[in-house]
């Protein structure tokens, strides 16, 4: 998926989290952040793109470990013991990136290194993809209005 889906659905579970945590900056900051970091392993991806970021890219590939529930349980493990805070934030943007990229055609391996694949029907960019944007959207501006008045 996009980045614009991946940040709109991201902001979508923020508004619904947002009144159940205590540091809420933090826990927004976090989670919008966390949702890009899997991609991280794409020189096409607004992180990947940093230069610094070549590095990891030559130890792994697009849809590889990062965009694991391995990686995601055990960074999120060491979060929690070190830097609590931010834990259940990285937790959310993260696991939703992996959760909506499993959607797609491409799909990812839950539990690298497993070979095993989880995927759906859903083209990156495509007809369906902007369909659940725009249904994101929606829903972001309702629960928005929702809470407002």
């Amino acid at each position: 998926m996009l980045i614009k889906t991946h940040l709109v659905i991201s902001m979508f579970f923020v508004l619904l989290f947002l009144p159940l945590v205590e540091n809420k900056l933090v826990f927004v900051v976090v989670t919008l952040i966390a949702t890009y970091v899997p991609d991280i392993d794409s020189r096409y991806s607004t992180l990947g793109r940093k230069k610094i970021n070549r590095i990891l890219q030559i130890f792994t590939k697009h849809r590889g470990m990062t965009h694991s529930f391995t990686f995601l349980i055990t960074i999120t493990f060491f979060l929690t013991l070190f830097l609590p805070v931010v834990a259940f934030g990285f937790f959310l943007g993260y696991g939703l990136h992996l959760l909506e990229d499993s959607f797609t055609i491409e799909g990812i391996r839950p539990f690298y290194p497993h070979k095993s694949r989880s995927r759906g029907s859903i083209r990156t960019g495509g007809r369906l993809e902007i369909i659940v944007f725009v249904i994101f959207v929606i829903l972001n501006l309702a629960l928005l209005s929702v809470k407002i008045l």
